[in-house]
């Protein structure tokens, strides 16, 4: 395994982290099929584990909880707010009226007293960045956070939040979570460069887009991965974007072949291999995913590698755009772009 400090931290994460998303009842993961994946990622030296309180309405905070209880003090712990938890239409955001009480229901379901690192899920455009980071940096000086950071933010997002900061005399956010795979370069062009400017620490998640780059679909089988269960429309082959994606697997399989890697060991090693990215997250549902995915804890890919890769999929490129989470309201609400 290999470590990084996570920005300007100085904290030191492994480049493989565990994403806990399906811990509960998205993934159908059972208590003790997650202790067993926290046992064995921690085993392999991961050393951070990241979760949301919206995963399976709060399970699985509770079971990566049960499953530290005991050596918390080893791990860097990661959660999130900001989705919606429940009906209540306060219960969801980024006000400080909701963070102080979806961080203290964060703590008491991981069972722990602190995380390490608070993230905003989303970037909530009905709440000021002042307000926000001003209810953080107070949360951080109570000791209940260490650090916090965005999730999935436009780029112009993370800059201004860096300003208000600085206008502001707040604490700042120190990371961002994007999705990056070799399928959705997108933020190649505009987030990591301002990820990098501003020294900000980078877990991607999504780094096999959503199971495309598992080695589990491919041309001529038939799509039966747990994702494409409950998400059919992403792996519906009368879709353009996704005919694109498989014609790229195809392409990527072949280089994964020439290079005597697995299409995991390719996907993790080249969203890793970027200067920007400190973190890529993985979210195994079983003990044979993980180990798949461990293979890649090592996996350094040459320059050629990585030049072919570019040749499938060009730099800054998404192949399925319509999926992106960070998309500015304007340009998804024709009202807002219309005078």
């Amino acid at each position: 395994m290999q470590y990084r400090t996570l920005g300007h931290t100085g904290v030191q994460v492994s480049s493989l982290a565990l994403g806990a998303m399906n811990f509960g009842a998205i993934g159908r993961t059972t208590q003790a099929e997650a202790t067993a994946i926290v046992d064995a990622a921690l085993d392999a030296g991961i050393n951070l584990i990241d979760t949301a309180d919206m995963y399976s309405d709060g399970e699985s905070e509770e079971m990566v909880g049960k499953a530290i209880a005991g050596r918390r003090d080893d791990i860097v712990l990661a959660t999130k707010a900001t989705m919606p938890m429940g009906d209540e239409r306060n219960h969801r955001g980024s006000s400080r009226r909701w963070l102080v009480t979806a961080l203290d229901d964060s703590l008491r379901r991981l069972g722990v007293d602190h995380v390490d690192l608070y993230q905003m899920h989303r970037w909530d455009p009905t709440t000021s960045d002042e307000e926000t980071l001003s209810a953080l940096t107070d949360l951080q000086r109570a000791g209940k956070i260490r650090y916090f950071g965005s999730s999935t933010f436009p780029a112009h997002r993370i800059v201004q939040a860096q300003w208000a900061a600085r206008e502001h005399h707040l604490g700042r956010y120190v990371t961002e979570q994007p999705s990056y795979s070799v399928l959705q370069r997108g933020v190649e062009s505009h987030v990591l460069p301002v990820t990098e400017q501003y020294g900000l620490g980078v877990l991607v998640w999504s780094p096999l887009a959503s199971g495309w780059l598992s080695g589990a679909v491919r041309a001529g089988r038939e799509i039966t991965t747990s994702r494409s269960t409950f998400m059919p429309q992403r792996f519906d082959l009368t879709v353009p974007a996704n005919r694109a994606r498989l014609d790229a697997v195809e392409q990527l399989a072949q280089v994964a072949d020439d290079a005597g890697l697995t299409m995991i060991q390719l996907a993790l090693g080249f969203v890793t291999a970027h200067p920007a990215v400190t973190s890529a997250l993985i979210g195994p549902r079983t003990l044979d995913h993980l180990h798949a995915q461990l293979a890649a804890a090592d996996t350094v890919l040459p320059a050629d590698v990585l030049d072919a890769i570019d040749a499938v999929v060009a730099p800054g490129t998404d192949l399925a755009a319509h999926e992106k989470f960070d998309t500015p309201p304007a340009l998804l609400d024709p009202a807002l772009r219309r005078r």
